[in-house]
């Protein structure tokens, strides 16, 4: 965060007004996959609504459980027919060994994104994810994310909400620290006013 603030005027001038961002880590595999399709297109306290009967629900949160559940209990959980379909979709692909998650560690951006999104339901925003928080990736920039256009808005003092292309381009300036920058805008997105 540090070198952000040193070098970009508008992230230092929103850091003195929200501070540091809390850590958002998460182990890798299954279960951490499995959640954030969950919280596709959904409030952040919607998705921890529904991971929670989910993971109550279930138990064990594996591939074996999700299709051993069949989507009118998933359903029950509160995820959406298209959700239910997603998750029994992840599950076999993992059973079947079409996606080996503990293989993507080692593999580059791209072909975590290759591999990730060849699975149903699964996109840019969910594989950009996955490799910000599970895999540890310093450099992604999950364009297509409202809430960090919005931000992105706020902080540059912009007339609109940049559209996906804009804000790859606004995201430039953050290379090679743009998951940094991505958490920092996502923690002035609740911090900040929207005026």
């Amino acid at each position: 965060m540090a070198v952000l603030v040193a070098a970009c005027p508008h992230i230092a001038s929103a850091y003195a007004v929200v501070g540091m961002p809390p850590a958002r880590d998460r182990e890798d595999g299954f279960a951490t996959l499995l959640r954030i399709i969950i919280d596709q297109q959904v409030s952040v306290q919607s998705g921890a609504a529904i991971w929670q009967r989910l993971a109550t629900g279930l138990g064990d949160c594996s591939p074996q459980a999700v299709l051993e559940a069949g989507e009118d209990r998933l359903r029950s959980f509160g995820l959406s027919r298209p959700k239910a379909d997603y998750a029994a979709c992840l599950a076999q692909a993992i059973n079947e060994g079409r996606l080996d998650l503990a293989a993507l560690r080692q593999a580059d951006n791209e072909a975590v994104h290759a591999q990730l999104t060849a699975i149903k339901g699964i996109g840019r925003w969910t594989a950009d994810i996955y490799l910000m928080f599970a895999l540890g990736r310093p450099d992604i920039w999950p364009a297509g994310d409202l809430a960090l256009a919005e931000a992105a808005r706020r902080i540059l003092s912009l007339n609109g909400r940049p559209t996906p292309d804009q804000l790859d381009v606004i995201g430039e300036r953050w290379r090679p620290e743009r998951t940094t920058a991505a958490v920092f805008l996502w923690h002035c997105y609740k911090k900040l006013p929207p005026a």
